[in-house]
């Protein structure tokens, strides 16, 4: 069952009152006989107020309407519905708020108005609607080299200045009425034809843009309907046209009996012989023609009418009304037989009745009617014909399909006012604002305050099609609602996991710190470095192709791990206060490649692509050197992985600050000055520049711990 909303019951209503308006203006003038129509004030006003069909739907309504009293009214439907298009037009793009593009608006419409109005007074009445108009354009082209038809186009314009004008003027008068009683009333009325949250010009300005909505739908939905709207537009005119024509040919059929009937009727059937020594210039044959000449006048489409008498070989024509025309023959004139009537020659002959015959001619159709004239003993003597030319109707007949097309050509561009209307606001605009906010879900699937966002945005829409684009965006809403519940479910429950991967992480860190009585917050204050540089080198833009999001948390994640190996160094000499031993160092130097073999095996363990990865490289290659001097591999350059290159920073900046067993830690100034002196050998230049310039936070790093 269809369910009428509010606002499609006040856009009726509103229809009904700009029709209701056109009707009795337009009555008052037809009956006053004015020279004015103001059967458009209606029309401009709901043009103006609820936009293109609305005014549409009034126009055509309002010319059905006058059609009651005045039956030319429906042929000015095309144009009535041209000026609700201009009117939509002018207001949709704010051109009537500026005061003085009123008066180019009303000459416009005017143009349009009197322009096509005369030419459909002129091809329909055969003279202007109004006796002033047809005066004045009669006596300026006496007195002008142009025209009378350009004169009645002339002043047609200059009357339509008036009639538009306080249409104008009347229109904006209660629109600005209606604003001051309530302000909110224009935009209201402007937007009944939302099915939706109406959207501000930019979002669908926005919505157009969009490459995956460029109005395929609509395009589809208009040609579609165009295209049977006009189909069905050519057939009923052409089923018109040939209904027309036939029935004219019957009418014609007719004539030529009524009038071949009375003329034999007229003749009567005495003295029949004195019309076969009739001649042209006596007074009798004068009133024969006379007689012909009045039934020829008084009956409709007769071209010939003539008295013959039928012999073997051919017509010999007794009296014919066209004697002095070329198709004109004098009695006693012999005519050989036309093909036509060939077949009918034996029933001529033997004076019988014959039933009338259809000839195509080259410029129509001929319809002959012969009925025999009888002698008072029932014998007949001769043959009255007469001709009917159905070329005469041709001029009706496009008369006739002009009609068709002006009545056609006005619901056609409804039809299509109406596909517009259906197709933007059940289809076009909803689609694409639901296609906007699926487009916000996909692009920002990660960010759960944007996905909470675009749920309020899809709710706003209230898209109220009643029908299944309705359950669809049900649906839909419902489907994201539950989707951001369950994206919030799941990053609840990975933020836990990562706490407590971070957790383990500092536990395994702290089982190798708490067994290295020399390293007092050594993965604490390491990760704070290694934070420092990568944010320095994703400020200054260096290997921007390394620096995403997850390799920055990944990087940052893993720097506790980075003494790991150390795990399978022996105590003595992990705490050992002196110098080590070559034969010790080389044990110590081993905690790279067992650090690199247990994120290894936790890798496998793990699988996927995770922030393990560069655990491993910063576990295995933090001492390798930048000129390919460090252990375990003497890797070289950018080969090393970046994140051991930063961790090497990091790590021998707090060897060299902090205190250890056989030493003091070094003040900030110097150890900053021994970082610099490695850039190029020990250290990649790019984290030692960014490292250098950001002091102040190194040094608050040194100044927590310290504390």
């Amino acid at each position: 069952m269809i369910r009428i909303g509010k606002k499609t019951l006040i856009g009726v209503i509103v229809v009904l009152i700009g029709v209701t308006i056109n009707v009795l203006f337009s009555f008052l003038t037809y009956s006053l006989k004015l020279p004015l129509y103001l059967d458009t004030i209606g029309t401009i006003g709901v043009a103006a107020l609820c936009g293109t069909f609305p005014g549409f739907t009034t126009a055509i309504l309002t010319n059905i309407f006058c059609a009651i009293f005045n039956q030319y009214a429906i042929y000015y439907s095309g144009l009535n519905i041209l000026i609700a298009a201009l009117t939509a037009y002018f207001v949709r793009n704010d051109l009537l708020k500026k005061k003085f593009l009123l008066p180019l608006f009303t000459v416009v419409i005017a143009i349009v108005g009197g322009g096509l109005g005369s030419i459909i007074q002129l091809v329909i009445l055969g003279i202007p609607q109004f006796d002033p108009i047809r005066e004045a354009a009669q006596s300026a082209a006496a007195h002008s080299r142009f025209g009378f038809v350009f004169y009645v186009v002339i002043f047609n314009i200059c009357l339509n200045i008036v009639d538009k004008g306080i249409c104008a003027v009347s229109v904006l008068t209660i629109i600005r009425i209606l604003n001051t009683i309530n302000s909110g009333i224009s935009e209201y009325l402007k937007n009944l034809g939302w099915k939706q949250r109406p959207l501000s010009a930019k979002e669908i300005k926005a919505a157009s843009k969009n490459k995956f909505m460029g109005g395929i739908i609509q395009q589809r939905f208009i040609i579609t309907l165009s295209v049977l709207a006009v189909i069905v537009t050519t057939v009923m005119a052409a089923i018109g046209v040939n209904l027309n024509f036939q029935s004219a040919k019957d009418e014609y059929r007719n004539n030529a009996i009524g009038a071949s009937k009375i003329l034999a009727k007229t003749i009567g059937n005495e003295d029949l012989e004195k019309y076969f020594n009739m001649d042209k210039g006596t007074p009798a044959y004068f009133r024969l023609q006379d007689q012909m000449e009045e039934i020829k006048n008084d009956i409709t489409g007769i071209k010939y009418l003539y008295l013959f008498a039928p012999e073997r070989n051919g017509m010999r024509f007794l009296a014919d009304l066209d004697l002095n025309d070329e198709a004109g023959y004098y009695p006693n004139e012999l005519i050989e037989y036309d093909k036509s009537m060939k077949p009918i020659v034996d029933k001529l002959l033997r004076g019988d009745k014959v039933e009338p015959f259809i000839e195509k001619k080259k410029d129509g159709w001929l319809i002959t009617s012969v009925v025999p004239v009888k002698d008072s003993k029932g014998d007949t003597v001769f043959y009255v014909g007469a001709d009917a030319y159905v070329y005469y109707v041709s001029d009706y007949v496009k008369l006739y399909c002009f009609k068709v097309f002006l009545i056609l050509f006005g619901f056609l561009l409804w039809v299509i006012s109406f596909a517009l209307w259906i197709s933007r606001y059940y289809l076009v605009h909803p689609i694409n604002s639901m296609a906007i906010c699926a487009e916000q879900f996909i692009y920002n699937s990660d960010n759960t305050a944007i996905l909470a966002d675009n749920v309020n945005r899809l709710s706003e829409l209230d898209i109220e099609t009643n029908d299944e684009l309705q359950t669809l965006y049900d649906a839909m809403k419902k489907m994201t609602e539950n989707a951001v519940s369950q994206m919030n479910d799941v990053k609840m429950q990975s933020k836990m996991i990562s706490q407590m991967q971070t957790g383990l992480i500092i536990t395994m860190a702290d089982l190798v710190e708490n067994r290295d009585a020399d390293t007092g917050f050594h993965i604490q204050k390491t990760a704070d470095y290694v934070r420092i540089i990568v944010e320095g080198l994703q400020k200054k833009g260096y290997y921007q192709n390394k620096m995403t999001p997850k390799y920055i948390a990944d990087v940052e994640m893993s720097a506790p791990l980075h003494d790991i190996g150390k795990i399978n160094i022996p105590d003595a000499i992990l705490n050992k206060p002196g110098k080590l031993t070559d034969e010790e160092f080389e044990i110590m130097k081993s905690h790279t490649t067992a650090g690199r073999k247990i994120m290894e095996k936790a890798i496998l363990t793990v699988r996927g692509d995770n922030y393990l990865r560069e655990a491993r490289n910063m576990a295995g290659y933090h001492h390798e050197k930048w000129d390919g001097s460090g252990y375990p591999e003497g890797l070289k350059g950018e080969v090393i992985p970046l994140s051991a290159r930063i961790m090497a920073v990091a790590d021998v900046f707090d060897a060299l600050t902090s205190k250890r067993i056989y030493k003091e830690g070094m003040p900030l100034e110097r150890a900053m000055k021994i970082i610099e002196e490695g850039s190029g050998t020990h250290f990649d230049p790019k984290i030692v520049e960014v490292f250098l310039e950001a002091k102040d936070e190194v040094r608050n790093v040194l100044r927590r711990y310290s504390e």
